[in-house]
């Protein structure tokens, strides 16, 4: 069965969510809608609709100039299954110790390494993206220094990936993870399960630290943010709040060119670089409070 995707954009993220809501008032009515901050910098956010049928590209366009989006660019997406193609193509990937793969490369975990199950299915944080690397990198690097934090989170967690790294690495510390989405949750969970790990960290549905939970058991000796550049400014006087004295933070979800950016305003509220990379377009800080 054919799919036909219609695509738009515009600088409004609530008037973003309205489009989207009109949509599934669309005829042909789209099977699945969405809305996502596009991650350059240029403060646009995407609309998405699928269709099974060929949408009318002139009725789209007029619904777009409505809310004021671009006109949509339509496309029909070939017919195939596209998680056999991802786990074709996702090869595992390698961060320091960490080994993470999906379950058709099981068999290729190195001795030694800690494997790390992310299914391909699973659209966020499987590793292979640069700022997921850089933050396992980054926790290879402190766990070689010879931290041993007590408490940590995972702030945007995703699939959980950082905060199941984090829990191997050091099983005694009490690891919490969060997501402002409940799906990211509930995803969460699930690879914590097929990890073999239920139960070992903390799953919570919130944004930033805006949980009971959270709120008792700062202040943090390590914190991973893994989202954006406005939400990690935002965070910025909280995470002085929130993070022992010593204690590190790992950012990412930074364009190499936001990097110097985000680290001013850390250092501002009284943090100190101690480790920065880029992979590929994207940079990892380490940040270590005075």
């Amino acid at each position: 069965m054919p799919v036909f995707t219609a695509i738009t954009q515009l600088d409004d993220q609530r008037r973003g969510q309205v489009l989207s809501e009109a949509l599934e008032e669309f005829e042909p009515t789209p099977y699945g809608t969405g809305v996502f901050e596009i991650e350059d910098g240029s403060g646009l956010f995407e609309v998405t609709a699928y269709f099974e049928e060929a949408p009318d590209g002139v009725a789209l366009d007029l619904l777009a100039a409505s809310h004021g989006a671009k006109p949509f660019l339509v496309s029909e997406v070939p017919d195939q299954d596209w998680v056999a193609k991802v786990r074709r193509d996702l090869a595992p990937v390698e961060a320091g110790r960490f080994f993470v793969y999906g379950s058709h490369d099981a068999d290729r975990v190195p001795e030694g390494a800690i494997p790390l199950l992310i299914e391909a299915a699973m659209a966020f944080g499987t590793g292979h993206h640069g700022t997921t690397l850089g933050c396992l990198k980054a926790l290879d690097a402190l766990a070689t220094e010879g931290a041993t934090p007590a408490r940590v989170a995972d702030i945007g967690c995703g699939t959980a990936v950082l905060a199941m790294a984090a829990a191997r690495v050091w099983p005694e510390a009490r690891v919490m993870a969060s997501d402002i989405d409940a799906v990211a949750v509930e995803v969460a969970e699930v690879n914590l399960a097929a990890n073999g790990m239920a139960g070992q960290v903390e799953c919570l549905e919130a944004a930033g630290f805006e949980h009971e939970a959270l709120e008792a058991a700062a202040p943090f000796d390590l914190v991973f943010a893994n989202i954006l550049k406005g939400p990690l400014v935002a965070l910025a006087p909280e995470m002085a709040q929130k993070v022992a004295p010593g204690g590190r933070v790992i950012l990412s979800g930074i364009l190499n060119e936001q990097a110097d950016a985000v680290e001013t305003v850390y250092v501002e509220n009284g943090f100190a670089r101690a480790g920065r990379a880029s992979h590929g377009e994207w940079t990892t800080l380490d940040m270590k409070r005075g």
